[in-house]
């Protein structure tokens, strides 16, 4: 924190520096001689000089972006694509996780979900050609390794809302462009083939090649009165994965009681993920009055894999295999090395009786979306009509298969090294890599279990906005003034059946080599070679399954929650000049009026057999004012200072809005408790103030300095409230004989709104080509930015696991420091680029076992992506390229622990990805 803080002075002095020398040079500015005719005419001279030099490759998309945030009334990044077809990285994840004040956080070695400005990927909201999208995880941040980055023309992210932004987010709103045909000049097809290889090779029955196709196509027919555009894009890539994890929870430590674990495990995870994806749009502008734009898009992804796994309990051996759990050998601690944190970093352990496990899970997502807008542009108005349609579904099989050696029981003894930089190790003394004496059977955790979650997500919006010209009486200052009316309905829903996979009627047996895909290698984590195995088959052949979702302890992980917000706002444009100061922006005041529902299932003991499954619905309605303002004033010599002032919202996570409960009483005090979502939450609401200083150099270079502060009015987080109204739910509750009454008030842990906090963090970018600089550097060039945050908000989760604890935790997802920084060089057709993006530690958001969202902090991940590539200008093959990427190339590991880093929990390495590709354009 105290680092943080000298960073941010030395920020903040460095901005005010930087302004106080463009007030400086304003004022020189206008104390210098007028321009003479002559000078004007050079300048012009030199303009066309600028006008006639072709850009091309990695300076178009930069440029292009540049000019983006120049010309923008809001403070904004962006990045746009070189070409048809063509953003730099391998998932549109990466290249908006470059952008200023923007991180990823990685889920199976890609980067899926983002962060802005220090806040969870909850509080940005996702839009597609301005219309928000719907998810397939359990809540509302967008995936984004489900948007193919071939099929984008650009992203856009909005740091400070205006009144007629819909679905803007509290931290930022992040909107994903595809292309309008009718902007290009002619007709263009590009088409891209790449291959690429993990560098964890292969393992098992999974492959570590996969392949990248896409293509994409523009046109324009009858005069240019009809515009199209298409594009598909196909993926396979391979999922190899070595990972070490620590059971939950680290015990606290206390006088000759150090904190320890109560086990390790050690896994290969092998596998694919085949994603398809489809963008089609089709413009209709017969005349200058009407503008007809329909937009498709279809995405569909698989990912399949199986974790081999080696897994050892400290603390239990299970039970025999008659069903007694007497075990006559429980584990004995022979020896332990503990650190002056008072943290066991390792030992000896005798009398243990590991598994091997096989854990399959097969994912399918599907994503669609239609959006239909239609512009009118009459004399005195513009009126735009848009209606939109979204839909997102997940299904997926989780499936677990146990094994463990016999003749029962084989114990053995290990030696254990907990290490929080690199791979814990584990030394076994018994060899675990023969199948045929490894038998499915009935281990501590049983035999097997299973789930097959099922989201769904829908939403459907109409928008009404009209433009008029501002009043005469205005005019000198207001441009026109917009009003808008949107409705948007969405709901979704989640199911989650699951249950035991249990010994078929053949019992204890060995799984057959017909099911048997080899052997993988764990000798990364000190271990020998176990072998993996089909587990869907074995599940099949050997087991039963049959799941459900009305056993008590699942009735409450399914839910609907059902939102619809009607959205109206009045926005006034500013195009005007105070003095010498040319002044652009936009004030105006938004209003969302939100309807929220949710209904569900509860489990009640108090009715008789078969009647326990109980529903039960709840809901608020709101009404939100969000008024907003921007100014940008363009100062001399290309500068811009911009202010931003803004009431932002975002809805709380819709897990946390579930009606579902788990609701009990207590037979010794009467008195009633339960835990659940909460579906009367209030939003997260802050008052936001912005700055920006922007100096650019044409649209080839600029540097910026932005401080943002957010005053958090609202916000939510997990807590245990006495006085919860249970009557409705005991209402029917008759007490045994000997219990006391039954009382009608009692505890209830739920998501809850807190008041006050702030958020505030500083902002530094710079693009410059280094011919800038000096001359024989022509080509070469670097984008660089940092960011700094900071949040006095702490907040306790009894949701999340012993990972934090009932702990003060700082905000989820909130990164003290973020750094992005890509060198690249261009000329003479070759192009190469090296990227850089850098976070510090924080607590990341990853869904557990159980299906259950939960907290882990998460070291800081510093990634490296490089790429190499030709474009041939002879005019046989003119329009044809060859690319190398590696993603990941300094092979960054993902790495988590509980509480300090001497207690590893997570230690993940995907490797690297090359890309070796052709694209042809024609």
């Amino acid at each position: 924190m105290v680092q943080f803080k000298r960073n941010l002075l030395s920020v903040a002095l460095a901005s005010a520096t930087m302004m106080l020398a463009a007030a400086a040079q304003a004022q020189t500015a206008e104390e210098q001689p007028q321009p003479t005719q002559q000078d004007e005419a050079a300048k012009k001279e030199d303009a066309k000089t600028l006008e006639s030099v072709t850009v091309t490759g990695i300076r178009v998309g930069i440029e292009s972006a540049i000019s983006t945030k120049k010309e923008s009334t809001s403070i904004v990044e962006s990045v746009s694509a070189e070409d048809i077809g063509k953003l730099p990285d391998v998932s549109i994840a990466e290249s908006i996780a470059r952008l200023p004040g923007l991180a990823a956080q990685r889920v199976a070695g890609r980067a899926q979900v983002i962060s802005v400005r220090g806040l969870s990927p909850d509080f940005a909201t996702t839009l597609l050609n301005g219309r928000e999208l719907v998810s397939t995880g359990d809540n509302r941040s967008v995936e984004f390794d489900q948007y193919p980055s071939e099929l984008m023309s650009g992203v856009t992210v909005y740091k400070t809302p205006d009144a007629g932004l819909i679905g803007q987010g509290l931290s930022g709103t992040i909107d994903m462009q595809t292309v309008r045909p009718l902007r290009f000049d002619k007709s263009v097809t590009a088409v891209s083939v790449r291959g690429q290889r993990n560098s964890l090779g292969a393992a098992a029955d999974a492959s570590g090649y996969g392949e990248r196709i896409n293509a994409s196509y523009i046109g324009q027919f009858a005069d240019r009165t009809i515009g199209l555009a298409l594009g598909y894009s196909h993926s396979k890539t391979p999922i190899q994965e070595n990972q070490v994890g620590i059971y939950e929870p680290w015990s606290t430590p206390s006088a000759g009681n150090p904190s320890t674990t109560a086990g390790m495990k050690a896994l290969r995870r092998t596998g694919y993920v085949e994603r398809d994806g489809v963008m089609a749009t089709v413009e209709f502008r017969p005349s200058s009055i009407w503008t007809s734009t329909v937009d498709l898009f279809h995405s569909e992804a698989t990912q399949e894999d199986t974790a081999n796994q080696w897994e050892v309990n400290f603390g239990y051996n299970g039970c025999e295999p008659n069903g007694q759990c007497n075990v006559p050998l429980p584990p004995t601690v022979i020896s332990v090395d503990v650190n002056d944190n008072n943290t066991v970093t390792g030992g000896t352990i005798a009398n243990v009786y590991p598994l091997v496990r096989g854990m399959y899970n097969k994912r399918e997502d599907k994503i669609d979306a239609f959006g239909w807008n239609n512009e009118f542009n009459l004399e005195s108005v513009k009126i735009v009509a848009d209606v939109s349609w979204s839909k997102a579904t997940r299904d997926e099989l989780n499936l677990e298969n146990n094994t463990q050696l016999l003749p029962y029981k084989q114990l053995d003894t290990l030696g254990i090294d907990f290490r929080g930089d690199d791979f814990s190790q584990i030394s076994a003394g018994l060899d675990y890599s023969d199948p045929t004496r490894l038998f499915l059977t009935n281990t501590i955790y049983g035999s097997g279990y299973g789930k097959t979650p099922n989201v769904q997500d829908e939403l459907k919006s109409f928008k009404l906005a009209a433009t008029f010209a501002a009043p005469a009486m205005f005019s000198s200052w207001l441009n026109d003034i917009d009003v808008g009316l949107n409705y948007a309905d969405r709901e979704k829903e989640k199911h989650q059946p699951e249950g035991g996979i249990n010994l078929g009627a053949q019992g204890i047996t060995a799984i057959a080599p017909d099911l048997q895909y080899g052997l993988v290698d764990l000798g990364f984590a000190g271990l020998g070679k176990i072998p993996s195995w089909n587990v869907p088959g074995a599940v099949a052949r050997y087991m039963t399954f049959a799941p459900n979702e009305n056993a008590s302890y699942l009735v409450s992980k399914a839910w609907t929650v059902n939102e619809k917000i009607a959205t109206a706002w009045l926005k006034g444009n500013i195009d005007t000049e105070w003095g010498s100061v040319g002044v652009r922006g936009n004030f105006g005041v938004q209003v969302q009026h939100t309807d929220q529902s949710s209904s569900a299932n509860y489990w009640d003991n108090s009715q008789p057999a078969g009647s326990n499954v109980r529903p039960f619905e709840d809901g608020k309605k709101y009404t939100d004012v969000l008024p907003s303002m921007n100014l940008a004033f363009l100062l001399p010599a290309d500068q811009t200072l911009r202010f931003a002032l803004a009431r932002q919202v975002a809805r709380a996570r819709v897990d946390q809005l579930r009606s579902s409960l788990e609701f009990g009483v207590n037979t010794t005090t009467g008195e009633p408790g339960g835990s659940g979502g909460n579906p009367r939450l209030d939003p997260w609401r802050a008052n936001a103030f912005d700055v920006s200083y922007e100096k650019y150099f044409g649209n080839k270079a600029y540097v910026a300095a932005a401080y943002f502060y957010k005053d958090l009015r609202s916000y939510i987080f997990t807590q245990t409230r006495d006085g919860y109204d249970f009557s409705d739910f005991v209402a029917g509750y008759v007490p045994g004989p000997s219990e006391p009454p039954t009382l009608t008030t009692g505890r209830f842990t739920a998501p809850y709104n807190g008041k006050g906090g702030k958020l505030q963090g500083v902002e530094l970018t710079a693009s410059l080509p280094l011919e800038m600089v000096w001359e024989p550097l022509r080509g070469f060039g670097v984008i660089a930015s940092a960011s700094f945050n900071d949040s006095n908000i702490k907040v306790r989760d009894p949701e999340s696991t012993s990972s934090v604890g009932s702990e003060e935790i700082t905000l989820p997802g909130l990164s003290d420091e973020v750094y992005n920084l890509t060198a690249y060089f261009e000329r003479g057709g070759f192009e190469a680029r090296v990227s850089q993006r850098k976070r510090s530690d924080f607590i990341g958001e990853i869904g557990n076992f159980a299906g259950n969202r939960t907290l882990r902090y998460v070291v800081g991940e510093d990634i490296i992506d490089a790429q190499v590539s030709y474009s041939f200008s002879d005019e046989s093959v003119k329009g044809l390229s060859v690319l190398f990427q590696v993603s990941n190339l300094n092979n960054s590991d993902y790495r988590t622990y509980a509480g300090s880093k001497d207690r590893p929990l997570e230690n993940i390495e995907w490797g690297r990805t090359y890309l070796f590709g052709v694209n042809y354009k024609f």
